[in-house]
């Protein structure tokens, strides 16, 4: 087992990295490419440590430029710049902060991050959701909430990633654009999410539910779930398994059945995923290695516990054909089995690209406002 997963040769990560960081695609999310593509060529590996500590040390000068922006009062630049530095510390816990340097990463990136929402409009609000978790768990699941303008009681979309994208990443303008607000949190296993991924994650959402319904100015009968990637597979259980409280759920990209099958999961390693997927998935779900994530994988399978022959809130099937991180034969399976279900496929690979996202936008907008 352990040659199955041989580390990627060095000269193909950078290669995918360089590609992603000039087009601005996760983790490059404001980075500058002129800045981080002398770091990524400097990489030797990706031991972890090494790799926190080359991308983090990018962040200073920004950081600097942010705080003499804001003491002469610019706050575009002060909001331009601590993104900036924001993202060069996300680029550096990526794919998980499953090391010492990159967890620190992270919690600094928390920091910058919050630093620039202060600048946002409409403003960001940090939450707390109480979660009666079992021993050994949290308390409490964050999100970070906006509010569209001019609306009372506004519907609500809540956002979350998959093993590497947290709820700092979410993108909620396009929802805030069409009167939508946006819950951003972790799925379970990931940032600040208080108990790990499991067979019974799905707990994490009635939290998430209850703390929508205490609040008068969010609308807990008009709720919307968007996840993307790993996340895709907690919006389709949600959406089975509390589909009383969704009004209409996105699975963009997500896993159901057959990417978490051995043969799957062996060749994913060398697909369009830069390093390390199956030990950053094991991370999300409370192993160590990918070898422990080959064995406990198949748990997960929404056939096997049989959640995709069950009624299911609206559901759209969102992702490319040839993605190469979870296969298209996942969203096949959804569509064959249970409640009808909508789908918008594409010709690329994870997540579909394309106009996905303006769709899936106005998906959620018909659904949650009809």
């Amino acid at each position: 087992m352990a040659s199955l997963f041989s580390p990627r040769p060095i000269e193909e990560v950078k290669s995918e990295l360089l590609g992603r960081a000039k087009g601005n695609r996760n983790p490059f999310l404001y980075t500058i490419f002129d800045e981080v593509a002398p770091a990524i060529n400097s990489l030797r590996s990706v031991d972890r440590e090494e790799w926190a500590k080359a991308f983090s040390s990018l962040a200073g000068p920004h950081e600097e430029r942010a705080a003499q922006a804001e003491a002469a009062g610019d706050a575009q630049t002060a909001k331009k710049e601590y993104l900036i530095a924001y993202d060069y510390n996300h680029v550096a816990r990526y794919p998980a902060p499953n090391s010492p340097g990159k967890l620190a990463a992270y919690r600094r990136s928390q920091e910058l991050f919050h630093k620039a929402a202060r600048y946002f409009d409409p403003p960001v609000e940090r939450v707390e959701m109480p979660f009666a978790g079992r021993a050994g768990e949290g308390t409490k699941s964050i999100g970070l909430l906006r509010k569209p303008k001019g609306v009372a009681k506004a519907p609500v979309v809540v956002l979350w990633g998959g093993i590497d994208a947290f709820k700092e990443e979410r993108p909620s303008d396009p929802y805030l654009a069409v009167g939508l607000a946006c819950l951003s949190i972790d799925m379970p296993g990931v940032a600040d999410a208080p108990l790990a991924g499991s067979e019974n994650g799905e707990r994490l959402w009635d939290a998430v539910f209850d703390y929508i319904a205490s609040r008068s100015d969010l609308d807990a009968d008009r709720v919307g779930l968007h996840g993307g990637s790993t996340g895709g597979y907690w919006a389709t259980k949600v959406a089975h398994t509390h589909r009383g409280r969704v009004r209409a759920a996105v699975n963009q990209g997500g896993p159901a059945h057959f990417a978490f099958q051995k043969n799957w999961i062996v060749n994913a390693q060398h697909g369009e995923y830069p390093f390390e997927l199956a030990e950053t998935a094991a991370c999300a779900f409370g192993r160590r290695t990918a070898e422990e994530w080959v064995e406990y994988s198949p748990k997960l399978s929404l056939l096997d516990q049989g959640i995709l022959d069950q009624p299911c809130a609206p559901l759209l099937c969102v992702n490319g054909l040839k993605d190469s991180v979870f296969p298209i034969a996942d969203m096949y399976l959804l569509l064959e089995h249970g409640s009808p279900k909508s789908s918008r496929l594409y010709p690329g690979g994870h997540m579909g690209g394309g106009n996905s996202q303006a769709v899936i936008v106005r998906w959620l907008k018909e659904m949650l406002t009809a």
